[in-house]
Protein backbone atom coordinates (compact mmCIF):
# COMPACT_ATOMS: atom_id res chain seq x y z
CA UNK A 1 0.00 0.00 0.00
CA UNK A 2 1.12 3.57 -0.50
CA UNK A 3 1.86 6.03 1.64
CA UNK A 4 -0.92 8.51 0.50
CA UNK A 5 -3.71 5.79 0.56
CA UNK A 6 -1.67 4.63 4.25
CA UNK A 7 -2.00 8.14 5.89
CA UNK A 8 -5.69 8.15 4.18
CA UNK A 9 -7.05 5.30 6.01
CA UNK A 10 -4.91 5.89 9.52
CA UNK A 11 -6.29 9.84 9.18
CA UNK A 12 -9.73 7.94 9.03
CA UNK A 13 -9.62 5.37 11.29
CA UNK A 14 -8.34 7.57 14.36
CA UNK A 15 -10.03 10.69 13.40
CA UNK A 16 -7.26 12.25 13.34
CA UNK A 17 -4.49 14.38 11.82
CA UNK A 18 -1.79 14.27 14.78
CA UNK A 19 1.59 12.67 13.95
CA UNK A 20 3.32 12.14 17.53
CA UNK A 21 6.91 13.01 17.23
CA UNK A 22 9.19 10.15 18.91
CA UNK A 23 12.16 12.16 19.99
CA UNK A 24 13.60 9.91 23.34
CA UNK A 25 15.93 12.13 25.33
CA UNK A 26 17.16 10.08 28.03
CA UNK A 27 17.62 12.99 30.12
CA UNK A 28 14.13 13.82 30.01
CA UNK A 29 12.70 10.59 30.17
CA UNK A 30 11.78 8.48 33.54
CA UNK A 31 14.78 7.18 35.44
CA UNK A 32 14.94 3.61 34.73
CA UNK A 33 13.61 2.85 31.40
CA UNK A 34 15.53 2.09 27.97
CA UNK A 35 14.56 4.20 24.62
CA UNK A 36 12.80 1.19 23.15
CA UNK A 37 10.60 0.42 26.48
CA UNK A 38 9.43 4.19 27.00
CA UNK A 39 8.45 4.59 23.10
CA UNK A 40 6.48 1.50 23.44
CA UNK A 41 4.32 2.94 26.51
CA UNK A 42 3.98 5.92 23.91
CA UNK A 43 2.96 4.31 21.55
CA UNK A 44 0.45 1.73 23.49
CA UNK A 45 -1.10 5.01 25.06
CA UNK A 46 -1.09 7.39 21.58
CA UNK A 47 -1.61 4.46 18.66
CA UNK A 48 -5.47 5.01 18.51
CA UNK A 49 -5.12 9.00 18.14
CA UNK A 50 -3.00 9.36 15.39
CA UNK A 51 -2.54 9.50 11.71
CA UNK A 52 1.62 8.51 12.05
CA UNK A 53 4.29 8.84 14.14
CA UNK A 54 7.58 10.24 13.09
CA UNK A 55 10.98 8.89 14.90
CA UNK A 56 13.18 11.44 14.64
CA UNK A 57 16.81 9.74 13.72
CA UNK A 58 18.91 12.38 15.65
CA UNK A 59 17.72 10.95 19.15
CA UNK A 60 18.48 7.36 18.45
CA UNK A 61 21.66 8.06 16.31
CA UNK A 62 23.10 10.21 19.63
CA UNK A 63 22.78 6.63 21.47
CA UNK A 64 25.25 4.56 19.33
CA UNK A 65 24.65 1.17 18.99
CA UNK A 66 21.78 0.86 21.12
CA UNK A 67 20.15 3.77 19.71
CA UNK A 68 19.97 2.16 16.34
CA UNK A 69 18.63 -1.41 18.10
CA UNK A 70 15.94 0.82 19.71
CA UNK A 71 14.93 2.56 17.11
CA UNK A 72 14.72 -0.52 14.72
CA UNK A 73 12.72 -1.57 17.91
CA UNK A 74 10.66 0.77 17.96
CA UNK A 75 9.58 0.32 13.98
CA UNK A 76 8.48 -2.96 14.38
CA UNK A 77 6.64 -2.16 17.77
CA UNK A 78 4.26 0.60 15.32
CA UNK A 79 0.96 -1.02 14.42
CA UNK A 80 1.55 -1.98 11.01
CA UNK A 81 -1.42 -0.09 10.08
CA UNK A 82 0.01 3.50 10.87
CA UNK A 83 2.98 5.41 8.50
CA UNK A 84 5.84 5.82 10.45
CA UNK A 85 7.92 9.24 9.00
CA UNK A 86 11.76 8.89 8.87
CA UNK A 87 12.66 12.44 10.65
CA UNK A 88 16.65 12.06 9.15
CA UNK A 89 16.73 15.29 7.07
CA UNK A 90 19.09 13.76 4.89
CA UNK A 91 20.59 15.15 1.38
CA UNK A 92 23.67 14.64 -0.17
CA UNK A 93 25.22 14.06 -3.96
CA UNK A 94 23.15 11.12 -6.19
CA UNK A 95 25.24 7.64 -5.04
CA UNK A 96 25.22 8.60 -1.49
CA UNK A 97 21.56 9.25 -1.68
CA UNK A 98 20.61 6.10 -2.92
CA UNK A 99 22.55 4.78 -0.01
CA UNK A 100 20.24 7.16 2.51
CA UNK A 101 17.18 6.19 0.33
CA UNK A 102 18.07 2.37 0.41
CA UNK A 103 18.43 2.46 4.51
CA UNK A 104 15.72 4.57 4.91
CA UNK A 105 12.61 2.65 3.15
CA UNK A 106 14.57 -0.71 2.78
CA UNK A 107 16.11 -1.37 5.71
CA UNK A 108 13.96 0.46 8.61
CA UNK A 109 11.16 0.10 6.76
CA UNK A 110 9.74 3.64 6.84
CA UNK A 111 6.09 4.50 5.50
CA UNK A 112 7.75 8.31 4.64
CA UNK A 113 11.16 10.45 5.06
CA UNK A 114 12.14 13.69 5.44
CA UNK A 115 15.00 15.12 3.02
CA UNK A 116 16.81 18.34 1.97
CA UNK A 117 16.31 19.52 -1.14
CA UNK A 118 19.29 21.74 -1.28
CA UNK A 119 21.58 19.49 -3.13
CA UNK A 120 18.92 19.95 -6.30
CA UNK A 121 17.13 16.64 -7.89
CA UNK A 122 20.06 14.40 -8.67
CA UNK A 123 20.20 14.42 -4.61
CA UNK A 124 16.01 14.00 -4.13
CA UNK A 125 15.13 11.54 -6.95
CA UNK A 126 16.74 7.98 -5.43
CA UNK A 127 13.65 9.04 -2.64
CA UNK A 128 11.50 9.77 -5.87
CA UNK A 129 12.58 6.70 -7.15
CA UNK A 130 10.58 4.56 -4.17
CA UNK A 131 7.08 5.03 -5.84
CA UNK A 132 5.32 3.83 -2.85
CA UNK A 133 7.10 6.10 -0.31
CA UNK A 134 6.10 9.52 0.74
CA UNK A 135 8.84 12.15 0.59
CA UNK A 136 8.50 15.37 2.08
CA UNK A 137 11.26 18.37 1.51
CA UNK A 138 12.19 20.75 3.87
CA UNK A 139 10.59 23.99 2.56
CA UNK A 140 9.65 26.61 5.24
CA UNK A 141 10.93 24.74 8.47
CA UNK A 142 9.61 25.71 12.24
CA UNK A 143 12.89 27.28 13.50
CA UNK A 144 13.81 31.22 13.64
CA UNK A 145 16.72 30.84 12.07
CA UNK A 146 14.49 29.36 9.30
CA UNK A 147 14.91 33.52 7.65
CA UNK A 148 18.54 33.31 7.13
CA UNK A 149 18.08 31.40 3.59
CA UNK A 150 14.64 30.62 3.29
CA UNK A 151 13.43 34.06 2.95
CA UNK A 152 16.46 34.87 0.69
CA UNK A 153 14.36 36.73 -2.43
CA UNK A 154 15.39 34.81 -5.82
CA UNK A 155 14.08 36.04 -9.27
CA UNK A 156 11.06 38.39 -7.08
CA UNK A 157 10.03 35.05 -4.92
CA UNK A 158 11.20 33.82 -1.48
CA UNK A 159 13.60 30.96 -2.00
CA UNK A 160 10.68 28.70 0.04
CA UNK A 161 8.36 29.37 -2.57
CA UNK A 162 11.17 28.18 -5.18
CA UNK A 163 11.29 24.79 -3.13
CA UNK A 164 7.69 24.43 -3.63
CA UNK A 165 7.21 25.14 -7.01
CA UNK A 166 10.28 22.41 -7.58
CA UNK A 167 8.50 20.07 -5.53
CA UNK A 168 4.97 20.59 -7.90
CA UNK A 169 7.52 19.76 -11.02
CA UNK A 170 9.39 16.93 -9.58
CA UNK A 171 6.54 15.01 -8.40
CA UNK A 172 5.74 13.10 -10.68
CA UNK A 173 4.54 9.69 -8.82
CA UNK A 174 2.48 11.55 -6.75
CA UNK A 175 4.26 10.89 -3.50
CA UNK A 176 5.99 14.47 -2.23
CA UNK A 177 5.56 16.41 0.21
CA UNK A 178 6.76 19.55 2.03
CA UNK A 179 7.98 20.32 5.84
CA UNK A 180 6.34 23.58 6.83
CA UNK A 181 6.61 24.77 10.09
CA UNK A 182 3.49 25.73 12.07
CA UNK A 183 5.39 28.98 13.07
CA UNK A 184 5.33 30.99 10.71
CA UNK A 185 1.57 30.99 9.49
CA UNK A 186 1.41 33.76 6.92
CA UNK A 187 4.06 31.24 4.67
CA UNK A 188 1.61 28.58 5.10
CA UNK A 189 -1.19 30.01 3.78
CA UNK A 190 0.93 31.07 0.88
CA UNK A 191 2.37 27.84 0.57
CA UNK A 192 -1.16 25.75 0.71
CA UNK A 193 -2.23 28.30 -2.22
CA UNK A 194 0.28 27.08 -4.28
CA UNK A 195 0.24 22.95 -3.47
CA UNK A 196 -3.33 22.76 -2.88
CA UNK A 197 -3.13 19.36 -2.76
CA UNK A 198 -0.17 18.34 -1.31
CA UNK A 199 0.44 17.12 1.96
CA UNK A 200 2.38 19.18 4.76
CA UNK A 201 4.14 18.07 7.26
CA UNK A 202 3.56 20.46 9.96
CA UNK A 203 5.95 20.73 13.28
CA UNK A 204 6.09 23.63 15.39
CA UNK A 205 3.00 23.45 17.45
CA UNK A 206 3.05 22.72 21.96
CA UNK A 207 7.12 23.81 22.76
CA UNK A 208 8.00 25.90 19.58
CA UNK A 209 4.83 27.89 20.28
CA UNK A 210 2.61 27.00 16.66
CA UNK A 211 -0.83 28.63 16.72
CA UNK A 212 -2.60 25.45 16.17
CA UNK A 213 -6.13 26.96 15.41
CA UNK A 214 -4.32 28.90 12.86
CA UNK A 215 -2.09 26.10 11.53
CA UNK A 216 -5.23 23.90 10.86
CA UNK A 217 -7.32 26.97 8.90
CA UNK A 218 -4.25 27.62 6.62
CA UNK A 219 -2.75 24.49 6.58
CA UNK A 220 -5.52 21.70 5.49
CA UNK A 221 -6.80 21.56 1.87
CA UNK A 222 -10.40 22.51 1.79
CA UNK A 223 -11.37 18.81 2.48
CA UNK A 224 -9.97 19.34 5.93
CA UNK A 225 -6.87 16.59 4.72
CA UNK A 226 -3.52 16.53 3.69
CA UNK A 227 -2.18 17.64 6.94
CA UNK A 228 0.19 15.76 9.40
CA UNK A 229 0.54 17.86 12.53
CA UNK A 230 3.21 17.05 14.44
CA UNK A 231 4.01 16.68 18.46
CA UNK A 232 6.57 15.58 20.04
CA UNK A 233 7.81 16.97 23.30
CA UNK A 234 4.62 18.34 24.31
CA UNK A 235 2.92 14.55 24.38
CA UNK A 236 6.20 12.81 25.24
CA UNK A 237 7.02 14.63 27.87
CA UNK A 238 3.96 15.29 29.79
CA UNK A 239 4.84 14.23 33.18
CA UNK A 240 8.13 12.80 33.99
CA UNK A 241 7.20 10.68 36.57
CA UNK A 242 5.78 6.87 36.19
CA UNK A 243 2.48 8.30 34.73
CA UNK A 244 4.03 9.53 31.67
CA UNK A 245 2.24 7.59 29.04
CA UNK A 246 -1.67 8.58 30.95
CA UNK A 247 -0.03 12.19 30.71
CA UNK A 248 0.86 11.57 27.09
CA UNK A 249 -1.75 9.67 26.37
CA UNK A 250 -4.35 12.85 27.76
CA UNK A 251 -2.16 15.45 26.26
CA UNK A 252 -2.44 13.77 22.92
CA UNK A 253 -6.56 13.09 23.15
CA UNK A 254 -6.52 16.89 23.52
CA UNK A 255 -4.35 17.88 20.28
CA UNK A 256 -6.30 15.45 17.99
CA UNK A 257 -9.83 17.01 19.58
CA UNK A 258 -8.64 20.58 19.07
CA UNK A 259 -7.36 19.90 15.61
CA UNK A 260 -10.82 18.74 14.27
CA UNK A 261 -12.50 21.30 15.81
CA UNK A 262 -11.24 23.73 13.09
CA UNK A 263 -10.89 21.10 10.41
CA UNK A 264 -13.45 21.91 7.75
CA UNK A 265 -16.37 19.70 7.39
CA UNK A 266 -16.63 19.27 3.56
CA UNK A 267 -16.71 15.67 2.62
CA UNK A 268 -13.05 14.41 1.11
CA UNK A 269 -13.14 12.87 -2.15
CA UNK A 270 -12.51 9.09 -2.87
CA UNK A 271 -9.71 8.20 -1.33
CA UNK A 272 -6.77 7.53 -4.46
Amino acid sequence: MGFKRKLREAVALNNSLLCVGLDPDPELMPAGLSIAQFNREIIDATKDLVCAYKPNLAFFEAEGIEGLRALEETRSYIPSHIPVIGDAKRGDIGNTANKYAYALFESFGFDAATVNPYLGLDSVAPFFNYCDKGVFLLCRTSNPSARDFQDLVVDGQPLYEHVAMKAIEWNLYGNIGLVVGATYPEELSRLRELCPTMPFLIPGIGHQGGDLPEVVRRGTDKFGMQAVINSSRAVLYASAGSDFAAAARSIATISRDEINIYRPSMTEPGVE
